[in-house]
Protein backbone atom coordinates (compact mmCIF):
# COMPACT_ATOMS: atom_id res chain seq x y z
CA UNK A 1 0.00 0.00 0.00
CA UNK A 2 2.73 2.43 0.96
CA UNK A 3 4.66 1.34 -2.32
CA UNK A 4 1.24 2.35 -4.47
CA UNK A 5 0.78 5.19 -2.78
CA UNK A 6 4.85 6.46 -3.60
CA UNK A 7 3.95 5.45 -6.86
CA UNK A 8 0.74 7.64 -7.51
CA UNK A 9 2.84 10.84 -5.59
CA UNK A 10 5.85 10.39 -8.27
CA UNK A 11 3.81 10.42 -11.35
CA UNK A 12 1.88 13.39 -10.03
CA UNK A 13 5.26 15.41 -9.30
CA UNK A 14 6.18 13.92 -12.71
CA UNK A 15 3.29 15.30 -14.89
CA UNK A 16 3.19 18.37 -13.16
CA UNK A 17 6.97 18.91 -13.27
CA UNK A 18 8.31 17.63 -16.40
CA UNK A 19 8.48 19.30 -19.64
CA UNK A 20 5.99 19.00 -21.95
CA UNK A 21 7.41 16.57 -25.19
CA UNK A 22 4.79 16.90 -27.73
CA UNK A 23 4.67 14.48 -30.70
CA UNK A 24 2.58 15.59 -33.91
CA UNK A 25 -0.87 15.46 -33.61
CA UNK A 26 -2.74 12.38 -34.56
CA UNK A 27 -4.16 12.06 -37.64
CA UNK A 28 -7.61 11.83 -37.04
CA UNK A 29 -7.49 14.53 -34.44
CA UNK A 30 -5.40 16.87 -37.33
CA UNK A 31 -8.31 15.74 -39.63
CA UNK A 32 -10.90 17.24 -36.91
CA UNK A 33 -9.80 20.18 -37.01
CA UNK A 34 -10.22 20.27 -40.64
CA UNK A 35 -13.54 18.68 -40.87
CA UNK A 36 -14.87 21.62 -38.57
CA UNK A 37 -13.31 24.13 -40.42
CA UNK A 38 -14.28 22.64 -43.88
CA UNK A 39 -16.66 19.96 -43.83
CA UNK A 40 -18.84 19.87 -41.55
CA UNK A 41 -21.15 22.98 -42.33
CA UNK A 42 -22.59 20.86 -45.27
CA UNK A 43 -21.68 17.25 -43.82
CA UNK A 44 -22.82 17.97 -40.09
CA UNK A 45 -21.00 17.41 -37.19
CA UNK A 46 -21.39 13.92 -37.16
CA UNK A 47 -20.97 13.77 -41.15
CA UNK A 48 -24.42 12.62 -42.11
CA UNK A 49 -24.66 15.13 -44.44
CA UNK A 50 -27.64 17.63 -42.36
CA UNK A 51 -24.98 20.52 -42.03
CA UNK A 52 -26.73 24.09 -41.80
CA UNK A 53 -25.41 24.98 -44.88
CA UNK A 54 -26.53 22.36 -46.74
CA UNK A 55 -30.19 22.60 -45.84
CA UNK A 56 -29.65 26.02 -46.84
CA UNK A 57 -28.26 25.69 -50.12
CA UNK A 58 -31.21 22.82 -50.80
CA UNK A 59 -28.48 20.15 -51.73
CA UNK A 60 -27.91 16.22 -50.24
CA UNK A 61 -24.36 16.07 -49.20
CA UNK A 62 -23.29 12.30 -48.39
CA UNK A 63 -23.91 10.73 -45.18
CA UNK A 64 -19.79 10.01 -44.76
CA UNK A 65 -20.29 7.62 -42.11
CA UNK A 66 -21.82 5.13 -44.15
CA UNK A 67 -20.15 6.05 -47.98
CA UNK A 68 -16.43 6.38 -46.81
CA UNK A 69 -16.58 2.39 -45.47
CA UNK A 70 -16.96 1.15 -49.13
CA UNK A 71 -13.91 3.33 -50.29
CA UNK A 72 -10.21 3.16 -50.20
CA UNK A 73 -7.96 5.49 -49.10
CA UNK A 74 -6.99 6.22 -52.85
CA UNK A 75 -10.33 7.01 -54.13
CA UNK A 76 -11.36 9.01 -50.69
CA UNK A 77 -8.35 10.89 -51.63
CA UNK A 78 -9.75 11.81 -55.33
CA UNK A 79 -12.96 12.97 -54.07
CA UNK A 80 -11.47 15.16 -51.81
CA UNK A 81 -8.96 16.73 -53.84
CA UNK A 82 -11.14 16.32 -57.08
CA UNK A 83 -8.05 15.10 -59.09
CA UNK A 84 -8.58 11.92 -61.21
CA UNK A 85 -11.02 10.63 -62.84
CA UNK A 86 -13.03 7.10 -63.09
CA UNK A 87 -11.72 4.65 -65.55
CA UNK A 88 -15.10 3.68 -66.44
CA UNK A 89 -17.80 6.33 -66.56
CA UNK A 90 -14.87 9.18 -66.90
CA UNK A 91 -16.77 11.20 -64.42
CA UNK A 92 -14.83 13.21 -62.05
CA UNK A 93 -14.49 11.50 -58.42
CA UNK A 94 -15.29 14.81 -56.61
CA UNK A 95 -18.57 14.34 -58.09
CA UNK A 96 -18.85 10.55 -56.93
CA UNK A 97 -20.75 11.49 -53.86
CA UNK A 98 -22.42 15.11 -54.94
CA UNK A 99 -22.23 17.60 -57.75
CA UNK A 100 -21.70 20.30 -55.14
CA UNK A 101 -18.83 18.50 -53.80
CA UNK A 102 -15.92 21.41 -53.85
CA UNK A 103 -12.10 20.42 -54.80
CA UNK A 104 -10.06 20.99 -52.31
CA UNK A 105 -6.36 20.37 -54.20
CA UNK A 106 -5.09 24.14 -54.08
CA UNK A 107 -6.28 23.94 -50.32
CA UNK A 108 -5.43 20.71 -48.60
CA UNK A 109 -1.90 19.54 -48.53
CA UNK A 110 -1.39 15.70 -48.84
CA UNK A 111 -0.80 15.54 -45.18
CA UNK A 112 -3.91 17.48 -44.75
CA UNK A 113 -5.80 14.69 -46.97
CA UNK A 114 -4.66 12.00 -45.07
CA UNK A 115 -5.55 13.31 -41.47
CA UNK A 116 -9.32 14.28 -43.37
CA UNK A 117 -9.65 10.83 -44.42
CA UNK A 118 -8.29 9.30 -40.91
CA UNK A 119 -10.88 11.59 -39.07
CA UNK A 120 -13.98 9.77 -41.78
CA UNK A 121 -12.52 6.48 -40.91
CA UNK A 122 -13.39 7.40 -37.44
CA UNK A 123 -16.99 8.83 -38.24
CA UNK A 124 -17.48 5.66 -40.26
CA UNK A 125 -15.98 3.03 -38.13
CA UNK A 126 -16.12 4.90 -34.35
CA UNK A 127 -18.35 2.71 -31.63
CA UNK A 128 -18.36 5.79 -29.27
CA UNK A 129 -19.12 9.85 -29.61
CA UNK A 130 -16.89 12.21 -28.88
CA UNK A 131 -17.97 13.28 -25.54
CA UNK A 132 -15.62 16.59 -24.85
CA UNK A 133 -13.36 18.68 -26.99
CA UNK A 134 -10.10 16.92 -27.65
CA UNK A 135 -8.06 20.00 -28.46
CA UNK A 136 -8.62 20.31 -24.66
CA UNK A 137 -8.13 16.82 -24.19
CA UNK A 138 -4.64 16.86 -25.86
CA UNK A 139 -2.94 19.50 -23.76
CA UNK A 140 -4.00 17.66 -20.74
CA UNK A 141 -2.84 14.14 -22.53
CA UNK A 142 0.51 15.67 -22.46
CA UNK A 143 0.49 17.17 -18.84
CA UNK A 144 -0.87 14.56 -17.44
CA UNK A 145 -0.54 11.28 -19.56
CA UNK A 146 2.25 10.58 -21.66
CA UNK A 147 4.59 10.21 -18.84
CA UNK A 148 2.93 6.83 -18.69
CA UNK A 149 1.36 5.95 -22.05
CA UNK A 150 3.55 7.83 -24.10
CA UNK A 151 4.00 10.58 -26.00
CA UNK A 152 1.87 9.36 -28.98
CA UNK A 153 -0.05 7.28 -26.61
CA UNK A 154 1.23 3.50 -27.36
CA UNK A 155 2.01 2.92 -23.73
CA UNK A 156 5.89 3.95 -23.74
CA UNK A 157 6.28 6.63 -21.48
CA UNK A 158 9.26 7.62 -19.55
CA UNK A 159 7.68 5.36 -16.24
CA UNK A 160 7.56 2.48 -17.92
CA UNK A 161 10.99 0.98 -17.30
CA UNK A 162 11.25 2.74 -14.04
CA UNK A 163 8.82 0.89 -12.58
CA UNK A 164 7.87 -1.81 -14.81
CA UNK A 165 4.81 -1.53 -15.99
CA UNK A 166 2.69 -1.88 -19.17
CA UNK A 167 -0.30 0.92 -19.44
CA UNK A 168 -2.91 0.44 -22.03
CA UNK A 169 -1.84 1.09 -25.84
CA UNK A 170 -4.26 3.86 -26.68
CA UNK A 171 -3.54 3.84 -30.28
CA UNK A 172 -4.90 0.12 -29.91
CA UNK A 173 -8.93 0.14 -31.54
CA UNK A 174 -8.94 -3.29 -30.38
CA UNK A 175 -8.58 -2.09 -26.91
CA UNK A 176 -10.02 1.34 -26.67
CA UNK A 177 -12.90 0.35 -28.77
CA UNK A 178 -13.48 -2.68 -26.23
CA UNK A 179 -14.35 0.05 -23.25
CA UNK A 180 -17.03 2.61 -23.81
CA UNK A 181 -16.97 6.25 -22.44
CA UNK A 182 -18.48 5.74 -18.76
CA UNK A 183 -16.00 3.16 -18.53
CA UNK A 184 -12.89 5.02 -19.64
CA UNK A 185 -14.40 8.29 -17.58
CA UNK A 186 -14.27 6.19 -14.54
CA UNK A 187 -11.03 4.13 -14.83
CA UNK A 188 -9.50 8.21 -14.60
CA UNK A 189 -11.17 9.77 -11.87
CA UNK A 190 -10.97 6.54 -9.70
CA UNK A 191 -7.70 4.49 -10.77
CA UNK A 192 -7.85 1.10 -12.22
CA UNK A 193 -5.29 -1.78 -11.36
CA UNK A 194 -2.03 -1.26 -8.80
CA UNK A 195 -0.57 1.72 -10.87
CA UNK A 196 -2.79 3.54 -13.10
CA UNK A 197 -3.50 6.27 -10.14
CA UNK A 198 -7.48 7.98 -9.56
CA UNK A 199 -7.24 11.33 -10.83
CA UNK A 200 -10.65 12.88 -9.11
CA UNK A 201 -10.21 15.61 -7.19
CA UNK A 202 -7.06 16.73 -9.97
CA UNK A 203 -9.04 16.71 -12.82
CA UNK A 204 -12.55 17.84 -13.39
CA UNK A 205 -15.33 15.52 -15.30
CA UNK A 206 -15.11 17.82 -18.34
CA UNK A 207 -11.11 17.73 -18.61
CA UNK A 208 -11.82 13.90 -18.11
CA UNK A 209 -14.68 14.03 -20.81
CA UNK A 210 -11.98 15.88 -23.12
CA UNK A 211 -9.37 13.35 -22.41
CA UNK A 212 -11.16 10.38 -23.20
CA UNK A 213 -12.09 12.26 -26.04
CA UNK A 214 -8.58 13.02 -27.29
CA UNK A 215 -7.90 9.06 -26.85
CA UNK A 216 -10.42 7.74 -29.20
CA UNK A 217 -8.74 10.01 -31.77
CA UNK A 218 -5.31 8.23 -31.00
CA UNK A 219 -6.36 4.96 -32.30
CA UNK A 220 -7.28 6.52 -35.25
Amino acid sequence: MKNTIHIMVLLTLIAVSAPVVSADPPLAYEGRRLFVSYCQLCHGTGGKGDGPLAKAMKISPADLTITVRSRSDTILTKIITGEGRQTITGRDRHNLLSDAMPEWKDVFNERQVKALIAYLRFLGGAKHDLMGDPEAGMQLYQKYCQVCHGVEGDGDGIMTNLIGISPMDHTNPNVTNSLDNEELVRSILDGKGRFMPAWRGILSQTDVEALVSYIRLLSH
